[in-house]
């Protein structure tokens, strides 16, 4: 591929994985599961990577596709990557065949709608003067999916995968064409077509979502797939099957897999706990609170909270997934193994395109950033701002904060902002807080470090040989060492200690206890904490996978911020 196509499909995405919380809100068809941004940014990250061969990205293609959305959406790309440089109308045309023949009950009103517009589009001519008509009319399609599904109408939203499509040939086709890419409001395009109605109430369905790679015979009947459930789309890549379905009996339907040939991928969500929570309410506040995926706050605790995450990027050896996405037993597993890991921020695009979608969403926005001395995003956004927010309607803070001392400080924010009555009270109260909120990290091997070239390798073997267990800090100018400890209790004492010495008993705070590949090895110390400090509010959570990345499996955390 050449660098344009590769820059223009590594844009598209961009601008898509942006805007991929927008998607999960509007996502009622064909289930009210809330996961469809989630699931394109997935399938699709693959052609984030701009040095991947073809054939290596048509098969991380075909095994990441997750979703209704992601599964269609992945069987149209495997033919554009291969030919749309040669013969770009035929990519198009043979990928929207593609897209419409793997499911074998095809809709109106979806993403197949939006292909079939886009091969019409491609057809006439498109180039710097044209583009913007061409866009436009892919836009009116996308708007028109609202009257073509009943589940669309009532929502009164456009179809969440045509819309996601539309987004990343938006990205896409400026760089492809080397036309200028400016930052689009999709208020202006689409109305109030990009928010749910009030009054809809989506149901809850049980039952998985099954993504699966099937090996074997091939020449199966339609009918033996199609019987797996429902929501079924099939598509080959080689000599593997893609397989996507919906069951209530997940077990029976992997065993008649199996009895047909070698299922060698096997993914599974739980629809009742996407739907319950994709119809839980959300309580709005007089500003809305943004931070980094930096900070240990996973993406479905955010989206309880109302809180938007930036994601950054964990690359395992050289492909790429958004933190929020990744699955923290497919880090450590692998950097056990000492397969090469190693972080990276979201491109300028699509930290842009972050900015502007949230503050279309929201009159006032707090933007919590991750402290400016662990990554650029402080000066991105106010690089953005100057262009993009004249009105000042987005207050951004440099928390000096990572980890857990970040996400305490969100979950306190948006905490506060259910009950403020104006935004400059959120504001005070959170850069009071940022001085308040505390956090020790325990790593249980220096090893990670070294390979990030943060400390010496010659220092980390002799600390790993003198069974040392460094203590750090996040703070404004770097990470700090507090402590040494030599095993597992030790550790404990000192977490202990470190909050004895800043909370009293009685004292109401919000702490975290955060954990890697670690969990069942501190629920005593949970215990422990919980019956400490009885008035505070005690979480459990994962550690941010991008401080895993640095600092390895065994990593655990103890962050705190009184009330």
């Amino acid at each position: 591929m050449s660098n344009t196509f590769r820059y223009a499909l590594s844009a598209g995405y961009a601008h898509l994985a942006a805007w991929g919380d927008l998607l999960d809100r509007i996502n009622v068809f064909p289930v009210a599961d809330g996961d469809t941004g989630r699931n394109l940014i997935v399938t699709l990250s693959p052609l984030r990577h701009q040095e991947r061969s073809i054939d290596s990205t048509i098969h991380d293609l075909l095994f990441q596709a997750r979703g209704n959305s992601g599964n269609i959406a992945s069987a149209f790309f495997q033919d554009f990557v291969r030919k749309g440089e040669q013969a770009f109308l035929e990519a198009v045309l043979r990928g929207r065949d593609c897209a419409w023949s793997a499911v074998p009950d095809p809709r109106p009103g979806t993403m197949l709608t939006f292909f079939d517009a886009l091969a019409d589009a491609c057809r006439l001519t498109w180039n710097q003067e044209t583009i913007n008509d061409r866009l436009s009319c892919l836009a009116e399609t996308v708007r028109r999916t609202v009257d073509q599904q009943d589940k669309l109408r009532q929502a009164g939203v456009v179809d969440a995968g045509a819309l996601g499509m539309y987004l990343f040939f938006e990205g896409f086709f400026p760089v492809f064409l080397n036309a200028n890419f400016s930052v689009s409001s999709m208020r202006e395009k689409f109305g109030d077509f990009i928010q749910i109605d009030a009054s809809y109430q989506g149901n809850m369905d049980h039952g998985y979502c099954i993504d699966a790679v099937y090996k074997g015979d091939l020449q199966k009947p339609d009918n033996f797939f199609s019987s797996l459930g429902e929501s079924v789309i099939t598509y080959r890549e080689g000599d593997c099957l893609k397989v996507h379905f919906h069951t209530q009996d997940k077990d029976n339907a992997r065993r008649r897999l199996a009895s047909a040939g070698e299922v060698i991928y096997w993914s599974e969500d739980d629809l009742y706990a996407q739907t319950k929570e994709f119809n839980s309410p959300v309580r709005q506040g007089p500003i809305h609170i943004m931070t980094d995926a930096a900070g240990s706050l996973t993406r479905t605790e955010a989206k309880r909270k109302n809180i938007t995450l930036l994601d950054s990027y964990i690359h395992i050896n050289d492909l790429g997934f958004p933190e929020t996405c990744l699955a923290a037993d497919d880090l450590y597993k692998a950097m056990r193994t000492g397969i090469r890991v190693s972080t990276a921020q979201a491109s300028r695009m699509e930290r842009f395109c972050c900015y502007q979608r949230v503050m279309e969403s929201h009159e006032r926005v707090l933007y919590l950033c991750v402290g400016s001395v662990y990554t650029g995003n402080y000066q991105t956004v106010l690089d953005w701002k100057k262009d993009y927010d004249p009105q000042d309607r987005m207050t951004v803070i440099d928390t000096g904060a990572a980890s857990g001392r970040l996400a305490v400080l969100a979950l306190a924010a948006a905490l506060f902002a259910e009950q403020a009555s104006s935004p400059q009270e959120v504001i005070d109260f959170s850069q009071g807080a940022v001085d308040r909120a505390e956090e020790c990290i325990f790593l249980d091997k220096l090893e990670y470090l070294a390979a990030g070239g943060r400390i010496t390798k010659t220092g980390a073997f002799l600390g790993d040989l003198l069974g040392m267990k460094p203590v750090v800090t996040p703070a404004a100018d770097g990470a700090r060492k507090v402590g040494l400890c030599r095993a597992r209790r030790d550790q404990e004492k000192f977490a202990l200690k470190f909050l004895a010495d800043k909370l009293k008993k009685d004292e109401k705070a919000l702490i975290l206890l955060e954990y890697s590949d670690n969990a069942p090895e501190l629920e005593e110390l949970l215990r422990t904490l919980q019956t400490k400090y009885p008035e505070s509010h005690v979480m459990f959570v994962p550690l941010s996978l991008t401080s895993g990345a640095h600092m390895g499996p065994g990593t655990w955390a103890v962050a705190f911020l009184p009330l």
